[in-house]
């Protein structure tokens, strides 16, 4: 037997009044932002343009390339300003090869170069470069130095472990010479998540 309509509504509302707000119920339209704790995909901005704003105003911008060789990715604070821009080159599957960061006023900071595993296909190494003065290779002067070295690690089931970390600058640590923790690698890619 089913309940009359006014108890089965009296009970949805003593459910939601214990339970708290059901996140299904409490998102805003499609294409609006909500809580980052809600959050699992980004907004589409059109179809090559992804926008994921967070709870302190920031708002991170990915946009590709219609031929799919090119990632930029935008960093704006909660003022609404420019912070920071990476310019990536992918391959075919999506896979950053090389990788330009600038900061807000589009002056380049950094050229980042990654390497993979032949046999895996799975990210071996990110050797990032001082783009505003040349370091010499203390072991080849002809060529150019990292300024930081990051080898990634994974466990016998494939998993990523912590990153080894090395910097070539005496004195500081690998977040004095870039923040974001986990490298420049863009593993928060939305449009890696698609498949493509």
């Amino acid at each position: 037997m089913v309940a009359p309509l006014p108890n089965r509504i009296t009970a949805l509302v003593l459910l939601v009044s214990t339970l708290g707000p059901v996140p299904a119920l409490c998102q805003e339209a499609p294409g609006k932002s909500f809580p980052d704790q809600y959050q699992k995909g980004w907004e589409k901005a059109g179809p090559n343009v992804r926008i994921k704003r967070h709870q302190d105003g920031s708002r991170t911008v990915f946009q590709r390339s219609p031929d799919d060789r090119t990632l930029v990715k935008r960093t704006f604070g909660a003022n609404g300003h420019l912070k920071m821009v990476s310019v990536y080159r992918v391959d075919a599957r999506g896979n950053p090869l090389a990788c330009k960061i600038f900061d807000g006023r589009k002056s380049l900071l950094y050229k980042v170069a990654y390497g993979y595993n032949k046999n895996t296909g799975r990210l071996e190494a990110e050797r990032m470069y001082d783009a505003r003065a040349v370091r010499k290779d203390p072991n080849d002067p002809s060529k150019e130095g990292p300024i930081r070295v990051m080898y990634y690690n994974y466990d016998a089931q494939g998993n990523a472990t912590a990153p080894e970390v090395y910097t070539f600058n005496k004195g500081l640590r690998a977040e004095d010479l870039y923040a974001p923790k986990g490298g420049t690698f863009p593993h928060e890619n939305p449009f890696k998540q698609e498949g493509r």
